[in-house]
Parts: C-alpha cells; sequence; structure tokens
C-alpha cells in the first residue's frame, strides 16, 4: 500500500486595521508547521503591528503534534508582542486536541460576533476593520 502525500498547508492572509487574519487550509503537521510560525512572525512584525491575530482554522484536516507545537509558537510570539491572538471556527477535532493538551484557555475563543472583522472583508470592505480590544 502507498501512503499519499498529506495535502500541503496554504495560508491566505487577510488584513485591516490592527488585525491580521490567517486563513488556513489542507494540514497543520511536521512539513508545514514552519510555514504557520513563519507567516504569522511576518505578518507581527510588519508595520504598524497588529492588535489582533486570527487563526481562522475551518479549512484544517488535521493537527499533529508539531501543529500544536507551532499554535504554541505563535502563542508566545503574540504574546511577547502584547497581540492578541484568536482562534476561530476550530474543526471539532482541534478543539479537542487543545482540550486534551490544555491549551485551550490560551487563545480567545468567545469574542462578540460584531466586534470581530468580518470574514472576507480586508480593510475597506468590513464594517469594523478594528476590533475593540476585549476587556
Amino acid at each position: 500500500m502507498t501512503a499519499l502525500p498529506s495535502p500541503l498547508l496554504t495560508i491566505t492572509v487577510e488584513e485591516g486595521r490592527g488585525w491580521v487574519r490567517l486563513r488556513l487550509t489542507g494540514d497543520l503537521d511536521h512539513d508545514t508547521s514552519d510555514e504557520l510560525v513563519a507567516r504569522a512572525t511576518e505578518r507581527l512584525a510588519a508595520r504598524p503591528e497588529p492588535d489582533d491575530l486570527y487563526l481562522d482554522c475551518a479549512g484544517l484536516g488535521m493537527c499533529d503534534s508539531m501543529g500544536v507545537s507551532a499554535l504554541l509558537q505563535v502563542h508566545r510570539d503574540t504574546t511577547a508582542r502584547r497581540v492578541r491572538l484568536h482562534v476561530e471556527e476550530a474543526p471539532p477535532f482541534l478543539d479537542r486536541i487543545m482540550r486534551i493538551t490544555g491549551i485551550d484557555h490560551l487563545f480567545a475563543r468567545r469574542d462578540q460576533e460584531d466586534r470581530r472583522p468580518v470574514r472576507g472583508a480586508g480593510e475597506e470592505g468590513s464594517a469594523d476593520p478594528h476590533p475593540s480590544p476585549v476587556s
């Protein structure tokens, strides 16, 4: 039996005033986790720095231990820069992994819908391009 290669991870970047969303599609695993960390680091280093980084995980097919490690590295990087990290649209398997590993509390998950940037809208198309900070 021949093993099929894992689908690559595609990361689509959306930006608005004060926020960045990384839309993840594919597998977050040993082969692709460095790409997530690199793209997040690249966006965090942009000027001006964002206040919020959103990881839209609706398109993830799987996440292994290296994927979890990548999520933790992005969390460390955002915390160091005082950027709020949000996980959006986590598939059930990712919710379960985050709960079992005890990392679910590290990511903002339940922000009010009207305070999030509109999915699929850039700075000009968003009704609220700069979400209010969570108190």
